[in-house]
Protein backbone atom coordinates (compact mmCIF):
# COMPACT_ATOMS: atom_id res chain seq x y z
CA UNK A 1 0.00 0.00 0.00
CA UNK A 2 1.33 3.74 -1.18
CA UNK A 3 -0.21 5.32 1.89
CA UNK A 4 -0.44 4.07 5.56
CA UNK A 5 -2.27 6.55 7.16
CA UNK A 6 -6.20 5.54 6.62
CA UNK A 7 -7.19 9.31 6.05
CA UNK A 8 -6.07 8.40 2.24
CA UNK A 9 -8.04 4.90 2.43
CA UNK A 10 -10.19 5.01 -0.88
CA UNK A 11 -13.66 2.90 -0.76
CA UNK A 12 -11.88 0.16 -2.35
CA UNK A 13 -9.01 0.14 0.86
CA UNK A 14 -12.11 0.05 3.37
CA UNK A 15 -13.74 -2.87 1.91
CA UNK A 16 -10.39 -4.58 2.08
CA UNK A 17 -10.13 -3.45 5.51
CA UNK A 18 -13.62 -4.63 6.06
CA UNK A 19 -12.49 -8.30 4.65
CA UNK A 20 -9.60 -8.22 6.79
CA UNK A 21 -11.28 -7.33 10.46
CA UNK A 22 -14.27 -10.14 9.65
CA UNK A 23 -17.21 -7.65 8.24
CA UNK A 24 -17.27 -9.11 4.61
CA UNK A 25 -21.21 -8.55 5.23
CA UNK A 26 -21.36 -5.09 5.52
CA UNK A 27 -19.37 -4.36 2.21
CA UNK A 28 -22.31 -3.33 0.11
CA UNK A 29 -23.07 -0.82 2.55
CA UNK A 30 -20.17 0.85 2.63
CA UNK A 31 -19.82 0.84 -1.17
CA UNK A 32 -23.51 2.59 -1.22
CA UNK A 33 -22.72 5.08 0.71
CA UNK A 34 -18.51 6.11 -0.69
CA UNK A 35 -17.31 5.37 2.92
CA UNK A 36 -13.83 6.35 2.69
CA UNK A 37 -11.12 6.82 5.18
CA UNK A 38 -12.00 10.11 6.32
CA UNK A 39 -15.76 9.00 6.55
CA UNK A 40 -14.63 5.51 8.03
CA UNK A 41 -12.84 7.63 10.84
CA UNK A 42 -15.64 9.97 11.93
CA UNK A 43 -18.59 7.01 12.02
CA UNK A 44 -20.52 7.15 14.88
CA UNK A 45 -22.67 4.42 16.24
CA UNK A 46 -25.92 6.24 15.11
CA UNK A 47 -24.14 6.19 11.72
CA UNK A 48 -23.89 2.16 12.04
CA UNK A 49 -27.47 1.78 12.99
CA UNK A 50 -29.29 4.38 10.93
CA UNK A 51 -27.59 5.26 7.95
CA UNK A 52 -25.24 1.80 7.49
CA UNK A 53 -28.31 -0.25 8.73
CA UNK A 54 -26.28 -2.67 10.72
CA UNK A 55 -28.65 -4.21 12.91
CA UNK A 56 -26.54 -6.47 15.31
CA UNK A 57 -25.68 -4.86 18.40
CA UNK A 58 -22.79 -7.04 19.03
CA UNK A 59 -21.03 -5.97 15.24
CA UNK A 60 -21.55 -2.52 15.96
CA UNK A 61 -19.78 -3.02 18.76
CA UNK A 62 -16.99 -4.38 17.48
CA UNK A 63 -16.52 -2.18 14.38
CA UNK A 64 -16.61 0.91 16.67
CA UNK A 65 -13.61 -0.75 18.52
CA UNK A 66 -11.76 -1.63 15.12
CA UNK A 67 -12.03 2.28 14.05
CA UNK A 68 -11.12 3.40 17.43
CA UNK A 69 -7.87 0.97 16.79
CA UNK A 70 -7.27 2.63 13.23
CA UNK A 71 -7.26 6.04 14.91
CA UNK A 72 -4.38 4.62 17.34
CA UNK A 73 -2.31 2.87 14.90
CA UNK A 74 0.40 2.05 17.67
CA UNK A 75 -2.41 -0.32 19.11
CA UNK A 76 -2.56 -4.05 17.48
CA UNK A 77 -5.34 -4.59 15.06
CA UNK A 78 -4.15 -1.38 12.70
CA UNK A 79 -3.77 -3.54 9.30
CA UNK A 80 -2.35 -2.02 5.80
CA UNK A 81 -5.83 -3.04 4.09
CA UNK A 82 -3.25 -4.73 0.67
CA UNK A 83 -0.49 -6.40 3.11
CA UNK A 84 -2.64 -8.13 5.49
CA UNK A 85 -0.26 -7.63 8.09
CA UNK A 86 -0.21 -4.98 11.21
CA UNK A 87 1.28 -1.67 10.17
CA UNK A 88 2.96 -1.48 13.71
CA UNK A 89 4.98 -4.29 12.66
CA UNK A 90 5.72 -3.81 9.07
CA UNK A 91 8.89 -3.37 9.34
CA UNK A 92 12.14 -3.92 12.01
CA UNK A 93 12.07 0.29 11.95
CA UNK A 94 9.19 0.65 12.45
CA UNK A 95 8.86 -1.75 15.07
CA UNK A 96 11.60 -0.04 17.14
CA UNK A 97 10.11 3.51 16.54
CA UNK A 98 7.02 2.30 18.57
CA UNK A 99 8.87 0.67 21.48
CA UNK A 100 10.99 3.57 21.83
CA UNK A 101 8.39 6.20 21.31
CA UNK A 102 4.89 5.87 22.77
CA UNK A 103 2.21 7.29 20.88
CA UNK A 104 0.82 10.44 21.02
CA UNK A 105 -1.97 12.34 18.59
CA UNK A 106 1.69 14.50 17.17
CA UNK A 107 2.53 10.58 15.24
CA UNK A 108 -1.07 10.07 14.15
CA UNK A 109 -1.19 14.12 12.75
CA UNK A 110 2.55 13.54 11.61
CA UNK A 111 1.08 12.04 8.07
CA UNK A 112 -2.08 13.71 7.49
CA UNK A 113 -2.31 16.60 5.33
CA UNK A 114 -1.75 19.80 6.68
CA UNK A 115 -4.65 22.04 6.76
CA UNK A 116 -5.06 25.29 8.15
CA UNK A 117 -5.57 25.31 11.59
CA UNK A 118 -8.27 26.57 13.26
CA UNK A 119 -8.75 27.61 16.96
CA UNK A 120 -11.63 26.32 19.06
CA UNK A 121 -12.51 28.18 22.02
CA UNK A 122 -15.42 28.59 23.85
CA UNK A 123 -16.94 28.40 27.37
CA UNK A 124 -17.59 25.46 26.74
CA UNK A 125 -15.40 22.07 26.67
CA UNK A 126 -13.89 23.02 23.12
CA UNK A 127 -11.78 26.05 24.79
CA UNK A 128 -9.64 23.58 26.75
CA UNK A 129 -8.45 21.13 23.97
CA UNK A 130 -5.16 20.87 23.37
CA UNK A 131 -3.54 22.15 20.09
CA UNK A 132 -2.31 18.59 18.82
CA UNK A 133 -5.99 17.84 18.58
CA UNK A 134 -6.01 19.03 15.56
CA UNK A 135 -6.20 16.26 12.22
CA UNK A 136 -7.22 17.83 9.27
CA UNK A 137 -10.00 19.70 8.06
CA UNK A 138 -12.78 16.94 8.47
CA UNK A 139 -11.64 15.05 11.89
CA UNK A 140 -12.76 17.23 14.30
CA UNK A 141 -10.46 17.73 17.69
CA UNK A 142 -11.83 15.46 20.57
CA UNK A 143 -15.60 16.36 21.64
CA UNK A 144 -16.57 18.99 18.92
CA UNK A 145 -18.87 17.93 16.30
CA UNK A 146 -18.47 16.34 13.29
CA UNK A 147 -21.79 17.34 11.87
CA UNK A 148 -22.91 21.34 11.48
CA UNK A 149 -25.34 21.80 8.85
CA UNK A 150 -27.06 24.99 9.19
CA UNK A 151 -30.74 23.49 9.45
CA UNK A 152 -32.60 26.61 8.47
CA UNK A 153 -36.21 24.34 8.65
CA UNK A 154 -35.24 23.91 12.01
CA UNK A 155 -34.48 27.31 12.86
CA UNK A 156 -37.49 28.70 11.19
CA UNK A 157 -39.48 26.16 13.36
CA UNK A 158 -37.48 27.92 16.54
CA UNK A 159 -38.15 30.85 15.50
CA UNK A 160 -42.10 30.52 15.32
CA UNK A 161 -42.04 28.65 18.85
CA UNK A 162 -40.63 31.60 20.51
CA UNK A 163 -42.72 33.96 18.11
CA UNK A 164 -45.76 32.08 19.64
CA UNK A 165 -44.96 32.01 22.91
CA UNK A 166 -43.96 35.88 23.10
CA UNK A 167 -47.84 36.41 22.59
CA UNK A 168 -49.11 33.88 24.97
CA UNK A 169 -46.93 35.93 27.30
CA UNK A 170 -48.29 38.96 26.10
CA UNK A 171 -51.95 37.73 26.59
CA UNK A 172 -51.14 36.61 30.34
CA UNK A 173 -50.05 39.67 31.18
CA UNK A 174 -53.23 41.01 30.32
CA UNK A 175 -55.28 38.28 32.11
CA UNK A 176 -52.55 38.97 35.47
CA UNK A 177 -52.47 42.78 35.11
CA UNK A 178 -56.84 42.58 35.68
CA UNK A 179 -56.50 40.52 38.93
CA UNK A 180 -53.20 42.20 40.52
CA UNK A 181 -54.26 42.50 44.15
CA UNK A 182 -55.64 46.16 45.90
CA UNK A 183 -52.70 47.57 47.25
CA UNK A 184 -54.94 48.85 50.18
CA UNK A 185 -55.96 45.64 50.82
CA UNK A 186 -52.70 44.00 50.03
CA UNK A 187 -49.69 45.98 50.80
CA UNK A 188 -46.17 44.84 49.72
CA UNK A 189 -45.03 41.88 50.98
CA UNK A 190 -42.03 42.41 53.45
CA UNK A 191 -38.70 41.94 51.56
CA UNK A 192 -34.83 42.18 52.99
CA UNK A 193 -33.93 44.39 49.93
CA UNK A 194 -36.25 46.43 49.04
CA UNK A 195 -36.91 47.54 53.04
CA UNK A 196 -32.81 48.56 53.22
CA UNK A 197 -32.49 49.89 49.66
CA UNK A 198 -34.03 53.10 48.50
CA UNK A 199 -36.32 53.63 45.96
CA UNK A 200 -34.74 54.87 42.52
CA UNK A 201 -36.85 55.97 40.17
CA UNK A 202 -35.05 56.01 37.17
CA UNK A 203 -33.55 52.76 37.57
CA UNK A 204 -35.37 50.28 35.82
CA UNK A 205 -34.81 52.21 32.34
CA UNK A 206 -31.28 52.13 33.14
CA UNK A 207 -31.61 48.19 33.35
CA UNK A 208 -33.95 48.18 30.17
CA UNK A 209 -31.07 49.65 28.45
CA UNK A 210 -28.37 47.27 29.41
CA UNK A 211 -30.71 44.58 28.25
CA UNK A 212 -30.45 46.63 24.43
CA UNK A 213 -26.50 47.32 25.12
CA UNK A 214 -26.24 43.01 25.32
CA UNK A 215 -28.74 41.96 23.13
CA UNK A 216 -26.96 44.42 20.56
CA UNK A 217 -23.68 42.98 21.08
CA UNK A 218 -25.51 39.03 21.12
CA UNK A 219 -27.07 39.90 17.34
CA UNK A 220 -23.44 41.14 16.17
CA UNK A 221 -21.64 38.32 17.66
CA UNK A 222 -24.89 35.73 15.72
CA UNK A 223 -24.17 37.76 12.72
CA UNK A 224 -20.96 36.88 12.30
CA UNK A 225 -20.77 33.44 14.01
CA UNK A 226 -19.89 30.69 11.01
CA UNK A 227 -22.66 28.41 12.76
CA UNK A 228 -24.98 31.37 12.91
CA UNK A 229 -28.37 29.23 11.83
CA UNK A 230 -27.17 26.83 15.41
CA UNK A 231 -26.98 29.80 17.56
CA UNK A 232 -30.16 31.57 16.86
CA UNK A 233 -31.64 27.65 16.72
CA UNK A 234 -30.86 27.16 20.14
CA UNK A 235 -31.42 31.17 21.20
CA UNK A 236 -35.19 30.92 20.03
CA UNK A 237 -35.71 27.59 21.87
CA UNK A 238 -34.48 28.42 25.14
CA UNK A 239 -35.94 32.32 25.20
CA UNK A 240 -39.44 30.14 24.28
CA UNK A 241 -38.92 27.63 27.07
CA UNK A 242 -38.08 30.35 29.91
CA UNK A 243 -40.99 32.51 28.70
CA UNK A 244 -43.01 29.74 28.76
CA UNK A 245 -42.46 28.57 32.39
CA UNK A 246 -42.85 32.48 33.35
CA UNK A 247 -46.45 32.30 31.89
CA UNK A 248 -46.93 29.49 34.16
CA UNK A 249 -45.95 30.64 37.08
CA UNK A 250 -47.09 34.52 36.75
CA UNK A 251 -50.71 33.22 35.87
CA UNK A 252 -51.05 30.47 38.48
CA UNK A 253 -50.22 32.85 41.61
CA UNK A 254 -50.80 37.05 42.07
CA UNK A 255 -48.42 38.86 43.90
CA UNK A 256 -49.04 42.09 45.70
CA UNK A 257 -47.47 44.47 44.26
CA UNK A 258 -43.58 45.43 45.68
CA UNK A 259 -43.87 49.21 45.92
CA UNK A 260 -46.63 52.02 46.90
CA UNK A 261 -45.14 53.97 43.84
CA UNK A 262 -46.39 51.45 41.14
CA UNK A 263 -49.77 52.57 39.79
CA UNK A 264 -51.52 49.15 39.71
CA UNK A 265 -55.01 48.61 39.46
CA UNK A 266 -57.19 45.90 38.61
CA UNK A 267 -58.85 46.92 35.21
CA UNK A 268 -62.50 46.87 34.34
CA UNK A 269 -64.21 43.99 32.63
CA UNK A 270 -63.55 44.09 28.60
CA UNK A 271 -63.97 41.44 26.18
CA UNK A 272 -61.39 39.47 24.45
CA UNK A 273 -60.67 41.93 21.61
CA UNK A 274 -60.00 44.61 23.99
CA UNK A 275 -57.11 41.77 25.66
CA UNK A 276 -55.68 41.14 22.34
CA UNK A 277 -56.10 44.51 21.78
CA UNK A 278 -53.78 45.42 24.79
CA UNK A 279 -51.77 41.62 24.59
CA UNK A 280 -50.49 43.25 21.08
CA UNK A 281 -49.08 46.65 22.65
CA UNK A 282 -47.59 44.60 24.93
CA UNK A 283 -45.88 42.68 22.30
CA UNK A 284 -45.15 44.93 19.84
CA UNK A 285 -42.60 47.57 22.51
CA UNK A 286 -41.14 44.09 23.90
CA UNK A 287 -42.57 44.63 27.60
CA UNK A 288 -39.90 47.55 27.61
CA UNK A 289 -41.34 50.55 29.87
CA UNK A 290 -39.10 52.69 27.22
CA UNK A 291 -41.33 51.19 24.68
CA UNK A 292 -44.68 52.87 26.64
CA UNK A 293 -45.87 49.24 28.08
CA UNK A 294 -46.67 49.26 31.78
CA UNK A 295 -47.85 46.19 33.18
CA UNK A 296 -48.46 44.96 36.57
CA UNK A 297 -49.08 41.76 38.53
CA UNK A 298 -45.92 39.82 36.13
CA UNK A 299 -43.90 39.39 39.35
CA UNK A 300 -43.05 35.43 39.74
CA UNK A 301 -41.11 35.28 38.24
CA UNK A 302 -38.57 38.30 36.62
CA UNK A 303 -38.60 38.40 32.67
CA UNK A 304 -35.89 41.21 32.46
CA UNK A 305 -33.69 39.35 34.85
CA UNK A 306 -34.40 36.19 32.56
CA UNK A 307 -33.59 37.88 29.67
CA UNK A 308 -30.59 39.80 30.96
CA UNK A 309 -29.12 36.29 32.26
CA UNK A 310 -30.14 34.83 28.64
CA UNK A 311 -27.95 37.16 26.23
CA UNK A 312 -25.17 37.19 28.84
CA UNK A 313 -24.56 33.35 28.94
CA UNK A 314 -25.15 33.34 24.94
CA UNK A 315 -22.46 36.17 24.55
CA UNK A 316 -19.86 34.05 27.38
CA UNK A 317 -20.71 30.65 25.46
CA UNK A 318 -20.18 31.41 21.12
CA UNK A 319 -17.40 34.14 22.13
CA UNK A 320 -13.91 32.82 22.25
CA UNK A 321 -12.36 33.04 25.99
CA UNK A 322 -9.06 34.96 25.27
CA UNK A 323 -11.84 37.36 24.47
CA UNK A 324 -12.37 37.87 28.49
CA UNK A 325 -13.04 42.05 28.73
CA UNK A 326 -15.98 40.91 26.62
CA UNK A 327 -17.02 38.51 29.05
CA UNK A 328 -16.44 40.96 32.10
CA UNK A 329 -18.40 42.99 30.47
CA UNK A 330 -21.41 41.14 29.55
CA UNK A 331 -21.31 39.93 32.84
CA UNK A 332 -21.00 43.26 34.65
CA UNK A 333 -24.26 44.37 32.78
CA UNK A 334 -26.28 41.16 34.04
CA UNK A 335 -25.13 41.80 37.73
CA UNK A 336 -26.17 45.94 37.74
CA UNK A 337 -29.06 45.29 35.13
CA UNK A 338 -30.55 42.96 38.37
CA UNK A 339 -29.50 45.52 40.71
CA UNK A 340 -31.18 48.17 38.80
CA UNK A 341 -34.11 46.02 38.79
CA UNK A 342 -34.66 45.64 42.48
CA UNK A 343 -33.11 49.46 43.38
CA UNK A 344 -36.28 50.80 40.76
CA UNK A 345 -38.46 48.24 43.24
CA UNK A 346 -40.04 46.52 40.33
CA UNK A 347 -39.84 43.30 41.60
CA UNK A 348 -39.71 41.35 44.74
CA UNK A 349 -36.07 39.74 45.38
CA UNK A 350 -37.07 36.42 45.32
CA UNK A 351 -38.67 36.93 41.88
CA UNK A 352 -34.99 38.16 40.51
CA UNK A 353 -33.49 35.51 42.44
CA UNK A 354 -36.09 32.56 40.34
CA UNK A 355 -35.57 34.27 37.56
CA UNK A 356 -31.84 33.72 37.26
CA UNK A 357 -31.53 30.24 38.61
CA UNK A 358 -33.97 28.67 36.53
CA UNK A 359 -32.68 30.80 33.08
CA UNK A 360 -28.78 29.77 33.93
CA UNK A 361 -30.17 26.21 34.99
CA UNK A 362 -32.14 25.79 31.41
CA UNK A 363 -29.35 26.86 29.88
CA UNK A 364 -26.57 24.81 31.41
CA UNK A 365 -28.68 21.30 31.14
CA UNK A 366 -29.42 22.06 27.26
CA UNK A 367 -25.76 22.89 26.54
CA UNK A 368 -24.08 20.15 28.36
CA UNK A 369 -26.84 17.32 26.59
CA UNK A 370 -26.23 19.14 23.20
CA UNK A 371 -22.23 18.89 23.89
CA UNK A 372 -22.59 15.44 25.23
CA UNK A 373 -23.18 13.22 22.33
CA UNK A 374 -23.34 9.73 24.79
CA UNK A 375 -25.74 11.96 27.55
CA UNK A 376 -28.72 11.53 24.63
CA UNK A 377 -27.66 8.30 23.41
CA UNK A 378 -27.47 6.55 26.78
CA UNK A 379 -31.42 7.37 27.53
CA UNK A 380 -32.81 8.53 24.19
CA UNK A 381 -36.22 7.85 24.85
CA UNK A 382 -36.24 9.93 28.27
CA UNK A 383 -34.76 12.35 26.54
CA UNK A 384 -37.46 12.66 23.91
CA UNK A 385 -39.98 12.68 26.40
CA UNK A 386 -38.82 14.96 28.73
CA UNK A 387 -37.17 17.34 26.22
CA UNK A 388 -38.69 16.92 22.87
CA UNK A 389 -37.97 20.04 21.19
CA UNK A 390 -34.45 19.49 22.11
CA UNK A 391 -34.25 15.82 20.75
CA UNK A 392 -36.01 17.86 17.33
CA UNK A 393 -33.44 20.48 17.38
CA UNK A 394 -30.63 19.05 18.15
CA UNK A 395 -30.98 15.51 16.51
CA UNK A 396 -27.80 15.86 13.88
CA UNK A 397 -25.48 17.98 16.54
CA UNK A 398 -23.01 15.28 17.91
CA UNK A 399 -20.58 17.23 19.70
CA UNK A 400 -19.43 20.97 20.99
CA UNK A 401 -20.24 23.83 18.16
CA UNK A 402 -16.63 25.73 18.11
CA UNK A 403 -16.17 29.16 17.66
CA UNK A 404 -15.73 29.87 14.26
CA UNK A 405 -16.54 33.24 12.64
CA UNK A 406 -17.15 34.05 8.41
CA UNK A 407 -18.28 37.38 6.88
CA UNK A 408 -22.42 36.52 5.76
CA UNK A 409 -22.12 39.30 2.82
CA UNK A 410 -19.25 37.63 0.87
CA UNK A 411 -20.80 37.09 -2.68
CA UNK A 412 -19.79 33.63 -2.88
CA UNK A 413 -21.86 33.08 0.05
CA UNK A 414 -24.80 34.70 -1.30
CA UNK A 415 -24.99 33.20 -4.03
CA UNK A 416 -24.47 29.78 -2.43
CA UNK A 417 -27.71 31.06 -0.51
CA UNK A 418 -29.98 31.60 -2.78
CA UNK A 419 -28.94 28.46 -4.49
CA UNK A 420 -29.77 26.87 -1.64
CA UNK A 421 -32.90 28.48 -1.20
CA UNK A 422 -34.37 28.25 -5.04
CA UNK A 423 -33.60 24.27 -4.46
CA UNK A 424 -35.77 24.07 -1.40
CA UNK A 425 -38.66 26.25 -2.88
CA UNK A 426 -38.36 24.21 -6.31
CA UNK A 427 -38.28 20.87 -4.23
CA UNK A 428 -41.56 21.96 -2.66
CA UNK A 429 -42.89 23.08 -5.44
CA UNK A 430 -42.47 19.88 -7.04
CA UNK A 431 -43.71 17.83 -4.08
CA UNK A 432 -47.20 19.97 -3.95
CA UNK A 433 -47.55 19.43 -7.60
CA UNK A 434 -47.25 15.73 -7.00
CA UNK A 435 -49.59 15.44 -4.40
CA UNK A 436 -52.17 17.67 -6.49
CA UNK A 437 -52.00 15.13 -9.13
Amino acid sequence: MTNNYPESWTNSDVCLWLKDTGFCQYEESFKKHAIDGEALLMLTEKDLKEDLEIYVLGDVKRLLAAITRLNRPGLPGFSDPHNNVPLAASSPSSHNNHQHKPFTLNTLSAGVSRSRSRNYSSDSQASDLPDQSRIGNLRRASGVATQLRPEYFRTAISFLYVLLVTWITAFVMVFVHDRVPDKERHPPLPDIFLDNVPHISWAFQLCEITIITLASVWFGILFFHKHRSIACRRFCALSGSVLLLRCATMFITSLSVPGSHLECAPRGHSDIWTKMSQAYLIWRGGGLSLMGVRTCGDYMFSGHTATLTLLNFFITEYTPRRVYYLHIFSWVLNMFGIFFILAAHEHYSIDVFIAFYITSRMFLYYHSLANNRALQQRDSFRTKIWFPMFSYFEAHIDGIVPNEYSNPLAAGKLIKLAKSLFVFVRSNFLIRKEKTN
